[in-house]
This record gives structure tokens, C-alpha cells and sequence, in this order.
């Protein structure tokens, strides 16, 4: 199922100081009751999962900004709702597909000797590279996620291209050292940004 766009947490600033954060449609209600008109020019939004600013219109009540931003097309690439596999008759497989696989000789005779035999050993590996990409994933998100923040809010920040330089570098200590004399309240949002940036493979 797809997210709507109202369900995605973000996190609303004025200026360089945080306002409020939460689901979209708790922010925009915020900002709706709280901002006035000329006070918007200086507020962003961003979506906690990219880094990336909410194009938001604010023009009229709530329940228009709403309508309007449920109108659009979410940021979630997903397969159809409810598409289901299809049926084949006879006995279940009980999860296991069989395939084929073409190794050298001497792959096959590495992965007869190891304990429980070439299919134990190769679901291992599988499902060893598996969690690698997945951490691997996770990284590039949020080193993507931090630089766009950063270019958006931090772009004229002393040491700002040194932080960049760290953060895909990966160098953790040189990139706090980078951001720590930041504006607080951007400074720890791109430190929620980027906890995952530094993982690990």
C-alpha cells in the first residue's frame, strides 16, 4: 500500500530555527493555526525520509492545503494493491524454488564439503549478500538524505563542503567536528539525518 502524502514525517522550519515536526498533516495544521501569512516566506518543510523541501500551498483553509496535497502523486513506487501470485494446482512447495544454477567444478566441490551441503550454503551466502546491500542501502540513503538537507539550509555554513567531503567520505568524527558550530536546531537535524550514514557494511 502506498503512503499518501499527508502520512509522511517531516519537519517544518522557520528561518534556521525548528517550528514543528511530525506527519505532514500535523505540520501544515501547525503552521496553519500558528503562521501568519507574511511569516511563510522564511518556512520550509522537509521530508524526514529525503531531505528534500515539501512543495506545499498554503492558500486557504486546512482542509484545502490538505485536498491539494492528496491530489498528489505519492513519492512511494509500489507494486498493485492486491495483486496476488497465482495459484498452480498440486502438493505446496512450502516456500522453497527450485532453479537452475551453472558453477565451475571446483564451485561445486567447495559447496558439496560445506555443512549442510550446497543448498544450505548457498541460501547462507544469499541471504549474507542480502543484509550487506541492505545495510549498504541504508547508508547511501542517508548520506543523500543529509546532503540535501545541507544544500538546502547549510549551504553558506563555514565548512560546509568539508562536512560534504566527510560524510561520503565516511569520516564520522570529521564530519561532527565539520557541522558542530552550526545553528543548533539545523545542526541536530542533519545529525538525525545522517545516523545512518556512518553503518557499518
Amino acid at each position: 500500500m502506498q503512503d499518501s502524502p499527508v502520512e509522511i514525517n517531516c519537519t517544518a522550519f522557520v528561518g534556521r530555527k525548528h517550528f514543528v515536526k511530525g506527519t505532514l498533516q500535523h505540520v501544515v495544521k501547525v503552521i496553519k493555526e500558528n503562521l501568519e501569512e507574511n511569516t511563510l516566506v522564511d518556512l520550509l518543510v522537509f521530508d524526514d525520509s529525503t531531505g528534500k523541501p515539501i512543495d506545499i500551498d498554503f492558500r486557504g483553509s486546512l482542509e484545502d492545503v490538505l485536498d491539494r496535497l492528496n491530489s498528489k502523486p505519492t513519492r512511494i513506487k509500489d507494486t498493485k494493491e492486491n495483486e496476488q501470485p497465482v495459484r498452480r494446482a498440486g502438493r505446496p512447495k512450502l516456500g522453497v524454488v527450485s532453479g537452475e544454477v551453472t558453477l565451475l567444478p571446483r564451485q561445486w566441490d567447495w559447496l558439496k564439503a560445506q555443512p549442510g551441503g550446497a543448498s544450505v550454503t548457498l541460501r547462507k551466502l544469499i541471504d549474507e549478500a542480502r543484509r550487506s546491500g541492505e545495510n549498504g542501502n541504508k547508508v547511501r540513503a542517508a548520506q543523500e538524505a543529509t546532503y540535501h538537507f545541507m544544500t538546502a539550509m547549510a549551504g553558506d555554513f563555514p565548512q560546509y563542503e568539508e562536512a560534504l567531503r566527510a560524510l561520503y567520505a565516511p569520516n564520522e568524527n570529521r564530519f561532527y567536528e565539520s557541522i558542530d558550530d552550526w545553528t543548533p536546531d539545523i545542526r541536530d537535524y542533519i545529525k538525525s539525518l545522517s545516523s545512518d550514514a556512518f553503518t557499518q557494511e
